[in-house]
């Protein structure tokens, strides 16, 4: 059996939590490695989403943790087109059952950074988390931090 475990890293970058308004973004290493999966699991919707009330998932990245700029779809895989500002998914429906979508990150940015940005009215905050997968690292990772 090839060893999966000792090549992967796993970091927070949405912490599991129920939230109503914007994330603080925490910026997320990729030194080392030579691939990331960001993995997003949105639980129910807390109110129905719109066009106006909605949450967009925003992605930038940066070389030097300072000036961030939003992915282009060239640097992702497992999407088809990237919205203004980095946005990879967009909650604008009602979300009736909880799901988990996964997207690849390619680019050559050492650091990245997801915003959950929330638009509209919440009064019902809907569940969200969102992982980060270092993988193909080349440096002894810690792996699953968590």
């Amino acid at each position: 059996m090839k060893d999966l475990h000792s090549k992967l890293t796993i970091v927070n970058a949405i912490g599991a939590a129920v939230l109503a308004a914007d994330n603080t973004p925490a910026a997320i290493d990729l030194q080392g490695y030579d691939s990331a999966e960001i993995v997003l699991a949105i639980g129910i919707g807390g109110i129905t989403f719109d066009a106006t009330n909605k949450v967009e998932f925003k992605l930038t990245e940066s070389d030097d943790d300072v000036t961030y700029n939003a992915v282009a779809i060239e640097d992702m895989l497992g999407l088809t087109s990237v919205g203004t500002g980095g946005i990879i998914k967009s909650l604008i429906a009602a979300q009736a059952a909880a799901t988990v979508s996964r997207f690849g990150y390619k680019g050559g940015k050492r650091y990245l950074k997801l915003l959950a940005d929330f638009s509209g009215t919440h009064g019902t905050g809907t569940p969200i988390s969102a992982l980060v997968i270092k993988g193909n690292g080349f440096s002894n990772p810690q792996a699953n931090q968590i």
